[in-house]
């Protein structure tokens, strides 16, 4: 996570480099020295892909259970309590629909500031449910990943989003509706696992660290030493398990053009920029 100086200054995760906030800004959260892409809010993210106006969110009313009564440092429902009112959100994924220059999509977004992202039942239910309404509505999809995988506080009803939500993509696929997986820092465990991992086109952010396991514990257990860069995004797609990195100024124009190819006509009055 990028260390924050002071309210005015930030220092890279990639690069180290000590960056202007400002500047960092209005370069869309991009490290303006080595193109590392900083983890952004769902809020943000949205509003940088969708067309103004036309977000309506889904399923907002689904909240988190505690059924195992877990504890560790914390109480797990005191924990939930203190990310929702950190994060104002209900949970670790935002779900809904929206137009991209005019194109229709069903659209999940993660949040890595909710419990790092990870998924639990309600994250799961929701991206099913997401599915289900891209179903219903002719629509494609289009997934951010931001997480640590599936969140321990739930136990096996963690583990078991894992199969809900790739059934929920093979119904998706029986219909012929496109489903683009992008990836951003970091998508790891059981959401690379499953959902992250099987859209019709892979995207990826930049210096985004994807994977199932981290390195240290992969390196312990073949006892070698990984590549250099192992497990960013450049790596993933020079060995073809991603399509394309893509920089976050040029995504929207991208899944607008991938979206037009792939899925449903469009509605008149937007076009995609060049």
């Amino acid at each position: 996570m990028a260390e924050e100086i002071d309210h005015q200054w930030i220092q890279c995760n990639a690069c180290q480099a000590l960056l202007y906030r400002k500047e960092m800004e209005r370069n869309l959260k991009v490290c303006p020295k080595c193109n590392y892409h900083f983890r952004i809010s769902a809020a943000e993210r949205i509003a940088l892909i969708i067309d103004e106006g036309t977000f309506v969110e889904l399923e907002a009313g689904l909240e988190p259970l505690d059924p195992l009564r877990f504890k560790d440092r914390l109480r797990y429902e005191e924990r939930l309590r203190e990310c929702q009112q950190s994060t104002r959100l209900r949970e670790a994924a935002v779900v809904g629909k929206g137009l991209i220059f005019g194109r229709p999509a069903m659209i999940g977004v993660m949040d890595f500031k909710f419990m790092g992202g990870s998924m639990g039942s309600v994250v799961g239910e929701k991206i099913a449910r997401l599915m289900e309404q891209a179903i219903r509505e002719d629509s494609g999809v289009i997934i951010f990943c931001s997480s640590g995988g599936a969140r321990m506080q739930e136990g096996i009803l963690s583990l078991m989003q894992m199969a809900k939500t790739s059934a929920a993509l093979a119904r998706l696929k029986e219909v012929a509706l496109p489903y683009i997986s992008v990836l951003t820092d970091p998508t790891t465990g059981g959401v690379s696992a499953s959902f992250a991992m099987l859209g019709d086109v892979i995207l990826a952010e930049p210096k985004a660290e994807i994977g199932f396991a981290g390195a240290r514990i992969i390196e312990q257990t073949i006892k070698q030493k990984l590549p250099e860069g192992f497990q960013r995004s450049e790596y993933l797609l020079a060995h073809g398990m991603i399509d394309r990195i893509v920089e976050r100024r040029e995504m929207k124009d991208l899944l607008a053009k991938l979206l037009g190819m792939l899925g449903r006509p469009k509605k008149p009055g937007h076009e995609p920029q060049a």
